[in-house]
């Protein structure tokens, strides 16, 4: 089997060639901006002799895709913010790269990774199969613009009906590989454990559904081994975690020191969510199952994060 996979820089999309590597022998031309990092990065995993590093520029019509990956977006709420609406055009430029050689050779699979964000709304209850989505159609503002571009690209691929895509809804994903810098709950609550810091935090509890490199690469396993298909998936674990629970977790296990304030600054490419995990629990019907709940998988990246941090 052959995999094409755009936007191979991503920490998302490297976690899951890396689970590929262990798992897998397939063959793939992974594509970048920055070809040169993403050699580097190639070559640090001892995978060169495996992966074919390629420019964008080089991806067409005339080569073999059994599946096509399509990570190019944002995973950095403070680059989304910096952004701003040039994620229109990013979005649908390499999306429609992919859906032309789709047009061409028909029983390629197409598997696009979109977000939990589509379904707008401040997430006051939990996403499930009956959940609408919500547009403030005359009151959009910056925050809407990410939410909008991935809406977009779905309703397009939902007009193909004659094409094998999948969009995949990414909630929270969590890595021990991913950068530590970026303003994200969890980030900030790890870079708070490394630095032996007090993390503060708002007195709101919220409710989170982290899904990991060994239950996302389940996940598109399970896409890639059914038959084609065009719909749209949630991605979910075995339950998800409230913030406060979290924090008491690894309050015990790793002795995460944090207080309660009025008021914190974060940054939220995509707008305040209360309930930002679903219950729609679709992939189940592709052969997908959940390893562990949200917790002990958040848990174990965490206890890799550390060890590595002591080894350093």
């Amino acid at each position: 089997m052959r995999i094409a996979i755009l936007g191979a820089t991503s920490q998302i999309a490297q976690d899951l060639i890396l689970s590929f590597s262990k798992y897998k022998d397939y063959d793939f031309s992974l594509f970048g901006r920055n070809v040169a990092l993403l050699q580097k990065w190639i070559n640090s995993e001892s995978l060169s002799d495996k992966y074919q590093v390629q420019k964008y520029s080089e991806f067409d019509n005339h080569q073999k895709y059994d599946v096509i990956i399509n990570f190019v977006g944002i995973g950095d709420p403070a680059k989304a913010q910096k952004m701003g609406n040039d994620i229109f055009k990013i979005t649908e430029q390499y999306d429609d790269m992919a859906l032309e050689y789709l047009k061409q050779h028909k029983k390629t699979k197409y598997i696009f990774l979109s977000s939990g964000a589509v379904y707008g709304g401040n997430y006051q209850e939990p996403i499930d199969k009956d959940t609408v989505a919500k547009i403030d159609i005359n009151n959009l503002k910056s925050t809407d613009w990410y939410m909008l571009a991935k809406l977009y690209a779905e309703a397009k691929h939902r007009s193909l009906t004659d094409l094998s895509i999948v969009d995949v809804r990414v909630f929270n994903y969590f890595s021990h590989t991913q950068d530590m810098s970026a303003r994200f709950l969890i980030t900030d609550i790890v870079r708070a454990l490394k630095n032996k810091e007090v993390f503060n935090t708002s007195s709101g509890d919220i409710i989170r559904d982290f899904i990991t490199p060994p239950d996302f690469y389940n996940l598109i396993q399970s896409i890639i081994d059914y038959d084609s298909i065009n719909t749209a998936l949630d991605c979910y674990t075995k339950s998800p975690v409230a913030k406060f629970d979290l924090l008491s977790e690894l309050k015990s296990k790793f002795g995460l020191m944090y207080e309660i304030g009025k008021s914190i600054d974060t940054i939220n490419a995509t707008g305040e969510k209360i309930n930002f995990f679903s219950k729609n629990i679709k992939a189940r019907d592709l052969g997908y199952r959940p390893s562990l709940s949200s917790l002990d998988l958040v848990v174990n990246e965490i206890y890799k994060i550390l060890s590595l941090t002591e080894n350093e």
